[in-house]
């Protein structure tokens, strides 16, 4: 039985690529490509791959909610984190969301097949820099340091956080994420209160620096 892929990436020149080298492998096949996070979650409960690659920062939902979402529903699905982004934060929140393995995109394509085939074993796939970050990340955790203003924020609180700093108005996030408009000020509201925050821009330079924004990688 080939082990079923799902590309998420929201460059498709790079989507192309991917395929073409997954495709050329032994043993694998790629079901569906997403270029964001909310369809990954859709192609995720309809075609049930075993293994999401999954880009950290992607527009309308990143990597590492979209990972948590799935993992909720499905935690049988591996997830494997392929970015341009060693930053400590991005690495350690893509793993507490559940993420499997996580690799940079410089890596060579073999390396990507090992940790494809390692995840679906049950195991856990780190490239040596990741793995170095890790370990740096949690050896300097103090047990209050890894509670970031984030984690107070709902999953539907960091959803709508993220499409506000991306630029959306209250109208179209309402018709985006099927909720009234009075709801989505509500939240924006809650978020603002949290966060200790009173502007837009505040918010958006919060987004970006948690991560929660697409970065082009």
């Amino acid at each position: 039985m080939k082990i079923k892929v799902l590309l998420a990436d929201d460059h498709k020149i790079f989507r192309d690529g991917l395929r073409t080298l997954i495709e050329k492998e032994a043993g694998m096949e790629v079901v569906a490509e997403a270029e964001n996070g909310r369809k990954t979650i859709k192609l995720t409960e309809k075609l049930a791959p075993n293994v999401i690659i999954m880009d950290v920062s992607m527009p309308d939902m990143n990597g590492i909610e979209a990972t948590r979402r799935i993992m909720a529903g499905r935690p049988d699905v591996k997830v494997i984190a392929l970015s341009m982004h060693s930053d400590q934060r991005f690495v350690l929140d893509m793993l507490e969301a559940g993420a499997s393995g996580y690799l940079l995109k410089d890596c060579a394509f073999d390396e990507l097949a090992v940790a494809i085939r390692q995840v679906t074993a049950g195991n856990t796939y780190l490239s040596p820099k990741i793995a170095d970050v890790v370990v740096k990340g949690y050896l300097s955790k103090t047990p209050d340091s890894g509670l970031t203003k984030s984690v107070l924020l709902t999953s539907r609180e960091r959803e709508i956080l993220q499409l506000i700093a991306e630029g959306s108005t209250s109208r179209e996030i309402a018709e985006h994420v099927y909720l009234s408009i009075k709801t989505v000020e509500t939240h924006r509201r809650n978020i603002m209160q949290k966060l200790n925050m009173r502007s837009i821009a505040d918010l958006t330079r919060y987004a970006i620096r948690e991560g929660l924004v697409a970065l082009n990688g």
